[in-house]
């Protein structure tokens, strides 16, 4: 063989690139994964159909090529592991973004123990009224936490308008000592009880009324030309929920603040169900 022939670029002499006089600049070899330089790499360059991970070029064009929806756990050069890792997280981010109720009324009641003097107490107590003519119990209020409670002459006290159960707890004890400085020695706060949590919360998409009260008829109530939103008496836990077409949504009758989080957790997924999708109104002619 001469010295100048190559057995896998041919004759020098005869090479691909004339204007070179003699060299040969190397090629990649059709159907291999033979660099351009020549040069072996080992079992880099060892393709298999089923276990070789494509070429750059082809990885960025299959990236082009996929929906959105596939590439929000996507790490470049990450493996597998951290991306499916990477886009369990990001599921769980979607889940803590989901909207939560918020509490908007707490309603309590206690019993002060004795017998008490309305009109006394009305007398002495800075923002308290009573009227018995209207109504049969003095009505107080305090600013910190901003809550009303209605005193009777039993003895008997129900507090309203707290945001927490511990700002009720509060606000109860509050009235009892106020009731106490103006000559009620013997007072005290008895029987403290949650009786009512009223939370809502907005779903931001509009609801289907109407497919909601067909599908769910044991537990729905829904007549539109006497109340706009939908009753919906959900079994466990006992709550009532008032569902509106706008996507707000209205929670009641629960004893702890538990109840709220977890009727409407049980009732997200079917709203999404019954979402109602866009439409365009036509104009009549």
């Amino acid at each position: 063989m001469p010295n100048n022939a190559n057995p896998r670029f041919g004759n020098q002499s005869q090479g691909m690139y004339p204007q070179q006089q003699g060299l040969v600049k190397p090629q990649a070899i059709v159907g291999t994964m033979m660099p351009a330089d020549g040069q072996h790499r080992g079992h880099e360059f060892q393709r298999s159909n089923f276990n070789t991970p494509p070429y750059p070029g082809q990885q960025v064009a299959m990236i082009n090529n996929a929906p959105s929806s596939l590439l929000s756990g996507y790490r470049p050069g990450a493996s597998i592991e951290s991306q499916q890792l990477a886009q369990q997280q990001q599921n769980m981010q979607n889940q803590d973004q989901r909207p939560q109720p918020v509490l908007q009324n707490i309603v309590s009641t206690a019993n002060l123990g004795i017998k008490l003097d309305l009109r006394k107490i009305a007398l002495n107590c800075r923002n308290a009224e009573y009227n018995p003519k209207r109504f049969a119990a003095v009505i107080m209020r305090i600013r910190e936490p901003k809550t009303t409670a209605l005193i009777f002459s039993s003895g008997k006290m129900v507090c309203t308008g707290a945001k927490s159960e511990e700002f009720s707890k509060d606000a109860a004890k509050k009235y009892s000592k106020a009731i106490k400085k103006v000559g009620f020695e013997d007072v005290n706060m008895q029987d403290f009880k949650i009786q009512n949590i009223v939370g809502s919360c907005d779903v931001r998409f509009p609801i289907s009324l109407e497919s909601l009260s067909q599908e769910h008829d044991k537990f729905s109530q829904y007549e539109p030309e006497i109340f706009p939103g939908l009753i919906y008496r959900m079994a466990n836990p006992k709550i009532v929920l008032l569902i509106f077409a706008s996507g707000k949504i209205v929670l009641t009758g629960a004893k702890n603040k538990n109840d709220i989080t977890l009727a409407f957790n049980n009732i997200y997924p079917v709203l999404q169900k019954f979402k109602r999708r866009n439409t365009r109104l036509v104009p009549p002619n």
